[in-house]
């Protein structure tokens, strides 16, 4: 399971791969928009924001479909639909806001910072 930290004070995007087990521990059962903390991922002090993601097949997460099943809805809006013009619907198939064992990548913002820097973190946890 791949995780993509974004960080908004410096506007760059790190990725980690997190083991089954751990990301497990952390992830599975959580929904968009929840706060996990990322000690288990090696980044002491971090809270992180769930915001989304994509299944093994690409299929992106939505906050306003209920589960961790993917379906197909009528859509207007991103994510899932960017409609060319205005008032355009169309159905597509879209994942739940809930974190399962079929995702495989998983996006987050930082919420709270720790005492050292991400990329410190980042770049041991690599080597």
């Amino acid at each position: 399971m791949q995780i993509v930290i974004s960080d908004s004070k410096t506007g760059k995007a790190y990725k980690v791969e997190g083991k089954d087990t751990e990301a497990s521990a952390l992830f599975i059962g959580k929904r968009i928009g929840e706060v996990v903390d990322a000690d288990i991922l090696g980044l002491g002090g971090y809270s992180l924001e769930i915001m989304g993601g994509s299944d093994k097949q690409g299929m992106p997460m939505r906050k306003d479909v209920a589960g961790g099943v993917r379906k197909r809805i009528l859509i207007t809006d991103p994510p899932g639909y960017q409609p060319k013009e205005r008032g355009k619907r169309r159905r597509k198939s879209v994942r739940g806001n809930e974190i399962s064992m079929e995702i495989s990548q998983i996006n987050v913002k930082i919420k709270e910072y720790g005492k050292k820097s991400l990329e410190e973190l980042v770049v041991k946890a690599e080597e």
